[in-house]
């Protein structure tokens, strides 16, 4: 996570659910991007004692696409924030009219 929504973040009040993360507050935290690992602890473990070690806030994304963030708690689920379609609005390339915005393709970190 970048420094100025990672504040934000830390600041805020914990809620329950999903968090929502904004791809644009986010960039790649390791040079290959990827992390081999049984699950987010062993990956926040393998990473704790390297140059970017996993803080609170940071996102891991599985190979099936599932989003984790770090929290003081642990690690929770997380969504991509996908935004809604202006009304009368052109619909998104490949997304049937109508369909929900989930629907859309997400953006891969």
């Amino acid at each position: 996570m970048k420094d100025a929504p990672r504040q934000q973040f830390r600041n805020a009040a914990h809620t329950s659910g999903a968090a929502t993360a904004k791809p644009k507050d986010y960039e790649l935290a390791t040079e290959s991007g990827e992390i081999e690992a049984e699950s987010e602890y062993a990956a926040w473990a393998l990473m704790r004692e390297t140059e970017n070690p996993l803080h609170v806030g940071d996102l891991l994304e599985s190979g099936e696409g599932k989003l984790r963030i770090c929290k003081y708690v642990g690690f929770e689920d997380a969504r991509w924030f996908v935004a809604e379609p202006l009304p009368g609005s052109a619909p998104l390339p490949g997304v049937p009219p109508g369909a929900a915005p989930e629907a859309a393709s997400q953006p891969q970190a």
